[in-house]
């Protein structure tokens, strides 16, 4: 049986050989202790524990012992384990925000690529366009004007008006043909994700 009061006082004094015999004393079971709250996780409890010995080594001139040693030992244990289990709750925490960020993040930047990219192969492909049809069509889908505006605009019939829009659409598909066929896919997946 260990004489505590004897170790404690050698402890306080910087006896290493005391500290050597509470270590060896009390280790593995304080080892075994923290399993209660780090289950299946040896390593862990051992570092918990260690640190516990470290801080008792490091403070032992203003170690305030009341209770038992070893009572003093497991309930530093105890808090060690709960400390580190709230540790891991905000690493998950952490790494669940970085990771749905990072996410969002990407997906952000794919979309403005590909917004960037789409955009200028339109611009190119409108300038293909009789500006006639391509007037047209900007009045409508760029300005948000209807049929009869854009006729009254031109001053031309709404039927006329109607078959510039169509055959500007027709033309567009033709000219952006290539980059749609990976555009779209790729907007699928992402529109899928969301």
């Amino acid at each position: 049986m260990l004489d505590e009061r004897n170790l404690i006082a050698g402890l306080k004094e910087g006896n290493r050989e005391a500290f050597s015999l509470l270590f060896r004393a009390y280790y593995k079971d304080l080892v075994l202790f923290g399993g209660n709250f780090l289950p299946g996780d040896r390593a862990a409890c051992e570092d918990v524990v260690q640190s516990v010995f470290l801080r008792l080594w490091n403070d032992r001139r203003l170690a305030a012992v009341d209770t038992s040693l070893k009572s003093y030992l497991l309930k530093a244990v105890r808090n060690g384990c709960l400390d580190e289990l709230r540790h891991r709750d905000v690493v998950h925490e952490h790494v669940s925000y970085v990771q749905a960020t990072r996410t969002a993040d990407e997906l952000d930047t794919e979309n403005y690529i590909l917004y960037s990219d789409l955009q200028r192969h339109l611009l190119q492909a409108l300038e293909k366009i009789p500006a006639s049809c391509r007037e047209a069509f900007e009045m409508n889908r760029f300005d948000g004007l209807k049929y009869r505006e854009i006729a009254d605009r031109l001053r031309v019939s709404e039927r006329t008006v109607e078959v510039r829009i169509s055959k500007a659409v027709g033309m567009l598909k033709t000219l952006m043909k290539e980059f749609l066929t990976v555009a779209v896919p790729i907007l699928i997946s992402v529109i899928k994700m969301w």
